[in-house]
């Protein structure tokens, strides 16, 4: 029997682990937040192998003490916005004895988890940051279609949101946190500095329609560049469902570019409660798509597209399946690797787009 801990347990992300991980045989579930009440009430309603426990636990006070009273096997952490937070939360599983696990969106915070190296090798640890569609499905992706290529040379991808979707306030700010600000991403071979919601265009998805798209920060933009050194070219963009909406957050960009607006996160409570006003014009309709580009013979190039499509507001299960696919496997002691790692070459494509079948999720791959 494997305890695992889930931090955020009753949040957007974490009540979707919760709920997946629930009836495994091997596991108990241990369901955190700063709300003890919430969490009890959550693990009543949860259909569970083994009885559940809630409790309170906030990552900012004595966690480390408190961590290690819960003694759990296994931690996934939820809670972000992951941006603003260091890795204090993965030292302290690391001094415990337990596996650690976040889904982390934020580029320098996955990308520098590798500095705990040494000590999760050291008690024997295995330690994944990032354990979400990026850079998880992303790099799956790759490496699958990349020996399709005689030489790889651009991946343009990105994704649409559903409007009628669960949506955290901590995904609100991590979002609002890069609006208008620079970042750099990799372009015709150099890296070029691009500003986060603009570059505005619009694109076609698969069974979606023209969906708008702009420039979004990612990890994948400073792991790729290592993991994959002949990509000249690395372009990856987000999208709200509504025009309106989205045209809104690039205008509000510009306000943060020019320096009229210096910390727009601060905005994200608001900015939540304000988007919710415009469901009834949306749908639970939500989708990703990835172009790979590059070189098949001599003189003849190729560009494989992948889309994804996830209907009936199954979308946040595609972020969430890296980490309940890897807590499924350290329960079962079937994942050996040791050490601290961004969320690459853990889960093969085939086995993340397995998972997704029960859901209202799709996807087609064509090639011209």
């Amino acid at each position: 029997m494997k305890r695992v801990l889930i931090i955020g347990g009753y949040g957007n992300f974490g009540s979707y682990i919760a709920r997946s991980l629930a009836d495994h045989q091997g596991i108990q579930l241990i369901i955190a937040g700063r709300s003890e009440e919430r969490a009890r009430t959550f693990c009543e309603n949860l259909e569970t192998a083994n009885n559940a426990e809630g409790v309170s636990l906030d990552i900012s006070q004595e966690f480390e003490t408190r961590l290690k009273g819960l003694a759990p096997d296994i931690v996934i952490h939820t809670s972000g916005p992951f941006q603003s937070q260091g890795y204090e939360v993965a030292r302290a599983c690391i001094a415990i004895g337990a596996h650690y696990i976040d889904l982390a969106d934020g580029r320098n915070f996955v990308a520098g988890i590798s500095s705990l190296d040494q000590a999760a090798k050291k008690a024997d640890l295995l330690v994944i940051s990032g354990a979400s569609s990026v850079p998880c499905l992303t790099s799956a992706l790759i490496d699958t279609y990349r020996n399709r290529f005689a030489s790889l040379e651009s991946v343009h991808y990105g994704i649409t949101t559903a409007q009628k979707t669960n949506r955290g306030l901590a995904t609100t700010a991590a979002i609002l946190g890069y609006t208008g600000k620079a970042f750099s991403t990799r372009v015709n071979g150099q890296e070029q500095r691009v500003y986060g919601w603009q570059d505005l265009h619009s694109r076609q998805f698969s069974s979606l329609g023209k969906r708008y798209l702009g420039n979004c920060d990612i990890p994948d933009l400073a792991l790729f560049p290592v993991r994959y050194p002949d990509l000249k070219t690395i372009r990856f963009y987000a999208g709200l469902e509504i025009p309106f909406l989205h045209w809104t957050l690039f205008g509000i960009s510009w306000l943060v570019r020019v320096g009229l607006i210096p910390r727009l996160e601060k905005a994200a409570g608001l900015m939540l409660k304000l988007s919710y006003l415009f469901d009834p014009f949306g749908s639970a309709n939500s989708g990703f798509f990835m172009e790979l580009t590059g070189k098949v013979s001599e003189g003849h190039t190729e560009t494989i597209r992948f889309d994804l499509t996830a209907r009936s507001g199954d979308g946040p299960f595609i972020p969430c399946m890296p980490a309940i696919l890897l807590a499924r496997k350290l329960a079962q002691d079937k994942l050996y690797d040791r050490g601290a790692f961004p969320c690459m070459g853990f889960i093969t494509r085939e086995d993340y787009l397995e998972a997704l079948k029960p859901l209202d999720i799709s996807w087609t791959e064509t090639a011209s």
